[in-house]
């Protein structure tokens, strides 16, 4: 038989991790060889375990697994990522996919369908989640500028446009009018709402 395929996880959650590793190492020809906590360690975990596939959750601290496929891309093109999330939004998808990612798939996916994407991932070919592609085509493209997300994430704490100001390093003139822009462009009639709304669509 061929050797295993080597399988890197990297979710913040414990419980996740370790039912992922339980349900992969069942596949004779799959095998989890390094688990990790943050984004910020995949890379290294990925070069010393030898790692082929990282399955990579969106939302980790250090560094989220949408920027973390990206660094695999740039310095560890062998290692193909794929990302095992329970956020299933449509901007998540195209912000993964742009950023290298070989798949998208959510958490709930079944045991069978998850250990064929990660066999689908290795071999070279795209796995994304059929409804997941069909809502990202339907919502489109991010249409928000990387200033306007900028200022939407800080503004997601409910600061006032001070705040903001102080934590973008911009006038509070040039806050009010990327909000203004963000709100119109999210369909968002408060900030709070522009903020929800980029959130669910997975633009921030």
């Amino acid at each position: 038989m061929s050797e295993a395929i080597r399988i890197l996880l990297a979710d913040d959650q414990a419980l996740v991790r370790g039912a992922l590793a339980a349900l992969l190492d069942l596949e004779p020809d799959l095998e989890v060889v390094a688990q990790v906590a943050r984004g910020d360690e995949v890379l290294d975990a990925a070069r010393s375990s030898g790692a082929q596939v990282a399955l990579l959750d969106v939302e980790m601290p250090g560094l989220d697994g949408i920027a973390a496929a990206d660094v695999l891309r740039r310095e560890l093109p062998g290692c193909r990522a794929l990302i095992v999330t329970t956020f299933g939004r449509p901007g998540y998808l195209r912000r993964a996919l742009d950023a290298g990612a070989s798949g998208f798939v959510v958490k709930d996916t079944p045991a069978e369908q998850l250990a064929d994407a990660v066999r689908r991932v290795h071999a070279g070919l795209r796995v994304v989640d059929p409804d997941l592609a069909v809502e990202s085509l339907t919502v489109g493209a991010n249409p928000l500028t990387e200033r306007e997300r900028g200022v939407l994430r800080a503004a997601a704490d409910g600061g006032t446009v001070a705040d903001v100001a102080r934590a973008t390093f911009l006038s509070e003139g040039t806050v009010r009018n990327y909000l203004s822009a963000a709100m119109g462009k999210t369909g968002g009639r408060t900030r709070a709402e522009a903020v929800r709304l980029a959130q669910e669509n997975g633009w921030l």
